[in-house]
């Protein structure tokens, strides 16, 4: 299980996320910038025990309207060769050193996780605190065996989230504008095997849920 330690961090995760989020197609702050505040979220674990791996949910009060987002985020004591695109930026960890925060979409580690989670095979682990289940986050699998976790990954961003290319004809695509949705699956659209589903704060302290991640099939392939 992640240790979580209690020590600083510098800069925050939050101030490298401030100066990251406007690059993305998918953000929709105000022109001045993000204020973000933390709204919920959760972690997995690397089998290997080296990449943090941490699903941060922010909502962000920049705008006429309060916009929350979904912010896959793997933690690396080393540059990820080949992920310079995908840096949200560098931290001195008070306990473990310099750190690189990576956008965990193009992190295999974390997409092999992720997968795992859909498939029942891990579990969701809570934020904050070490080696304690988080047993409000949700997930559902109908395909059929384990999907590939070994091969290379593409990861597309567009105006509401990231579509992961994870096998041929399979499709995971998180939802990184968060809005509070129903979790039946009648609500899941028709070409969904799986999916992960969390709670998370609104501005008002009111909890909601939503979907996170969906895995779709394409039945054309």
């Amino acid at each position: 299980m992640a240790v979580i330690h209690a020590t600083t961090v510098k800069p925050t995760k939050l101030e490298l996320l401030t100066a990251w989020l406007p690059s993305r197609p998918w953000y929709g702050g105000g022109a001045g910038g993000p204020e973000l505040a933390k709204a919920g979220g959760f972690r997995l674990d690397d089998p290997q025990g080296e990449v943090g791996i941490e699903f941060m949910v922010v909502t962000d009060t920049s705008g006429t309207d309060p916009v929350t987002y979904l912010l896959p985020l793997t933690y690396r004591g080393a540059p990820l060769d080949g992920a310079e695109h995908a840096l949200v930026g560098t931290m001195e960890h008070g306990v473990l050193g310099r750190r690189w925060a990576y956008d965990g979409c193009h992190d295999p580690v974390l997409v092999a996780q992720l997968l795992a989670l859909i498939e029942g095979r891990v579990q969701a682990q809570a934020q904050s605190t070490s080696d304690t289940p988080d047993h409000e986050i949700t997930r559902s699998h109908t395909g059929d065996g384990p999907l590939p976790t070994d091969r290379a990954t593409t990861a597309t961003d567009d105006a509401e989230g990231t579509a992961l290319d994870v096998a041929r004809g399979t499709t995971l695509r998180l939802h990184r504008v968060l809005r509070p949705a129903p979790e039946d699956p009648s609500a899941l659209p028709p070409t969904a095997t799986g999916h992960v589903a969390g709670p998370w704060r609104l501005p008002d302290g009111t909890r909601v849920r939503g979907l996170f991640a969906v895995l779709h099939a394409d039945p054309r392939n």
